[in-house]
């Protein structure tokens, strides 16, 4: 039975950024306070937050710190630290939701992609890159492109890197850096996504939505999705396989692709809200922040049925280098009916980095392409620029 009382249960996140922070927003109403541990001082999560500890992702006695003061622990962010986190777990009694085990499996991309094939997920070909001959083979067996991968580290379409041709493989390999896998290159019809949730004993997801990557970086998500009733159960289907292989309750954002002739192939996953999701906040009965908070509190979940039609669009650095953020022409924005603004608060805008998003929830009779062109305008409307 869940009892609420003054003040309520902490929950403690490492991690600060945007995640932290609209997480914090969705925890408040709940009586659920948060407590975040980010390495920068005044992280955006920070005025929102009950406090902030300044550390490190992987610093010990911050985590422990912050394992004291919470009656669970989560993250926002893959940088932190499974070992420690597991460590904590174990010495302070503090629960860590999704497990640390997770992280571990998802850290590598190549040992992501074999734990989900072997547990019958649909992924697409992909073997792991030794040397640059590696590339060529996988070439010559998949075809041109082929899709090079960080197997750690790569984020927001770092670390991907496509190879036109068997030319190109030393070039390519020398961009990564570091171990590496390769995928065949996917015929896509569109890329998809679904935030689905690991609670206590259930399992929920919100409807899918439809993603747009430029630069192998998320521009926009639509929802509904533009997929016909087959490929949308066969996603939903993907994705509580996906949630039988991860360990620990939670939100998990699901990447997939549709492909052209109408199959299902996962991507990616993270385990945590995901960009793919934040049009939740005003699309959906809950939004995929009151559920993580809910989940790995071990609370009952909420519903998740669409809202009306949703369009959310990121707000990027339009900059050539980094410089303090201001955002201007936001008046725009905010005179449009139906158009939620939400800014994280970085202090620093950089050449393409998630700075905020807006989001437009339809209202009777406006149709996902209607909305999506309303987001666009406003989208190209504000400026990080000066000129």
């Amino acid at each position: 039975m869940t009892t609420l009382r003054t003040p309520g249960p902490t929950l403690g996140v490492v991690g600060g950024g945007q995640l932290g922070r609209m997480l914090a927003e969705a925890a408040a109403p709940l009586g659920v306070e948060v407590v975040v541990l980010d390495p920068t001082p005044d992280c955006p999560a920070a005025p929102v937050a009950r406090d902030q500890i300044v550390a490190d992702f992987d610093d010990e006695t911050g985590i422990r710190e912050l394992a004291a003061r919470a009656d669970a622990l989560t993250f926002e962010i893959e940088l932190a630290d499974q070992d420690v986190l597991e460590r904590v777990a174990e010495d302070s009694g503090t629960p860590v939701h999704p497990d640390p085990a997770t992280l571990e499996t998802i850290h590598d991309k190549l040992v992501q992609k074999r734990a989900l094939e072997e547990a019958g997920v649909p992924v697409p070909p992909f073997r792991a890159v030794e040397d640059a001959d590696d590339i060529r083979d996988a070439i010559d067996d998949y075809g041109a492109p082929v899709m090079l991968k960080a197997r750690t580290g790569g984020y927001d379409g770092r670390g991907n890197v496509p190879v036109e041709s068997k030319a190109d493989a030393v070039e390519a390999l020398e961009s990564v850096a570091g171990p590496a896998m390769v995928e065949s290159f996917v015929d896509f019809e569109r890329e998809i996504s679904v935030i689905a949730v690991k609670g206590d004993g259930e399992t929920a997801a919100f409807p899918i939505g439809e993603n747009v990557h430029e630069d192998e970086i998320l521009r926009e998500t639509i929802v509904p999705a533009g997929s016909d009733e087959a490929v949308e159960r066969r996603a939903l289907e993907v994705a509580e396989d996906v949630l039988e292989v991860m360990d620990g309750r939670g939100v998990y954002g699901i990447e997939l692709f549709e492909t052209t002739g109408g199959e299902v192939l996962l991507n990616e996953i993270a385990p945590r809200p995901h960009n793919s999701g934040h049009w939740t906040i005003e699309g959906a009965q809950s939004s995929q922040f009151e559920q993580h908070a809910r989940a790995v509190l071990g609370w009952p979940l909420a519903a998740t049925d669409l809202r009306s039609p949703t369009v959310s669009v990121n707000l990027l650095g339009d900059v050539a280098e980094s410089r303090d953020a201001e955002l201007r022409n936001v008046d725009r924005i905010l005179e449009t009916p139906a158009a939620n603004l939400h800014w994280y608060g970085k202090r620093q805008v950089r050449p393409l980095r998630k700075m905020g998003h807006v989001t437009i929830a339809g209202r009777e009779g406006e149709t996902p392409d209607e909305l999506l062109e309303t987001a666009r305008e406003l989208e190209r409307s504000v400026t990080f620029t000066s000129e």
